[in-house]
């Protein structure tokens, strides 16, 4: 008797999580195939690991800061929130523009680390919130936001960690927050990275590297590539120069700092719920609430519904589902409003490109 298909295990992990009360219409962790795909193939299609790394990941969302994700987000915008430009003087982590694959870019700068600094004006609970409602950002927002612009489905995310001015010193005082990171990444948002380009690395990096393999799963680790200093030639193949910030080599200077930006097309039509937001809504007359913050193109924010994304997607049919769970990231609509948005074509996983170290 031959091994049950892929196909056969994404029907019947479906059913066990309704059945079992795992999952439900309407949750925001996503009922659509490519989610539970990822999940699956997390842990290579393993039926009964799948279903369990799932299930924590329901009640994660369910109790994290004790209120539950969608409360947390509706009430932090991870775009704008008044801590961020301090926090971003410390480790600006952000999203910007799109590679040439279509993949959103989220961009981390470690050489100003300053956690004693930081935490005199924002302290650690509101930062660890601010890290979490980003991680969430990334499949609520961005790549939806991504896969409209590229008019294909985008699944992953190419990540740039710039180490120019990376010390010992500052490692241990953000490595318990890059471990959790870590860990919270591989757990909740399985099979969101596409790639991991590590640029500047210093000579301790070595050591460094050392305590952060063991934090990474095999298949994350895989993804990484560590250049030296000569990476520029390395990120303008992968990367437009108008899409890449100038301190990473490109051409990009967007008013007031790319790092503070947030440019893609994630902000076509959306309104935020952040403190900005609030007092633009106040000087315009706008009635929007931060609570109840929507995105006018219909993307889901602040606990909203994300009709062209995880949420009020229709399940695909057999022939669908067999691309799906080939392990690409190709996803196919069956609603006419998501027909006119994308061209039905098989789109394979984004390579992951082999970057030599310098």
């Amino acid at each position: 008797m031959s091994a049950p298909s892929h196909t056969d295990i994404l029907g019947t992990f479906r059913t066990e999580l309704f059945e079992d009360g795992i999952l439900h219409e309407g949750d925001t962790i996503g009922t659509d195939d490519e989610t539970l795909l990822r999940f699956l193939r997390a842990r290579k299609f393993n039926l009964a690991q799948s279903k369990r790394m799932f299930c924590d990941a329901q009640h994660w969302r369910k109790t994290v800061n004790g209120t539950g994700l969608d409360q947390l987000y509706s009430e932090v915008d991870p775009l704008d929130y008044p801590e961020r430009e301090a926090v971003f003087e410390c480790w600006p982590l952000y999203f910007h523009k799109l590679d040439k694959k279509g993949r959103p870019i989220n961009v981390h700068t470690f050489s100003g680390v300053d956690f004693p600094k930081l935490y005199k004006t924002c302290t650690p609970e509101k930062h660890w919130k601010s890290v979490i409602v980003n991680a969430e950002c990334l499949p609520r927002e961005i790549l939806p936001a991504s896969s409209r612009q590229a008019g294909r489905s985008i699944g992953t995310v190419f990540v740039i960690v710039d180490l120019k001015g990376f010390s010992l010193s500052k490692f241990w005082q953000m490595k318990t927050l890059a471990r959790n990171s870590f860990q919270m990444s591989q757990d909740y948002f399985p099979e969101t990275m596409g790639q991991l380009a590590i640029v500047n690395a210093p000579s301790s990096f070595t050591f460094i590297w050392s305590v952060i393999r063991p934090w990474l799963s095999k298949e994350t680790a895989e993804k990484v590539d560590i250049l030296g200093s000569n990476y520029k030639e390395v990120l303008l193949s992968l990367i437009d120069a108008d899409a890449l910030p100038t301190t990473l080599g490109g051409d990009c200077q967007c008013p007031g700092g790319c790092h503070l930006s947030s440019a893609g097309p994630w902000l076509e039509g959306r309104v935020g719920w952040g403190p900005k937001a609030k007092a633009k809504s106040e000087t315009t007359e706008e009635t929007d609430s931060p609570g109840n913050a929507s995105i006018k193109s219909e993307h889901r924010v602040g606990g909203a519904s994300n009709t062209t994304s995880r949420e009020g997607e229709k399940h695909h049919d057999q022939a669908d589902i067999t691309k799906l769970a080939d392990g690409n990231d190709a996803r196919e609509y069956n609603s006419q409003a998501d027909k006119d948005l994308y061209d039905h074509q098989e789109v394979a996983r984004p390579h992951v490109e082999v970057l030599v170290a310098t």
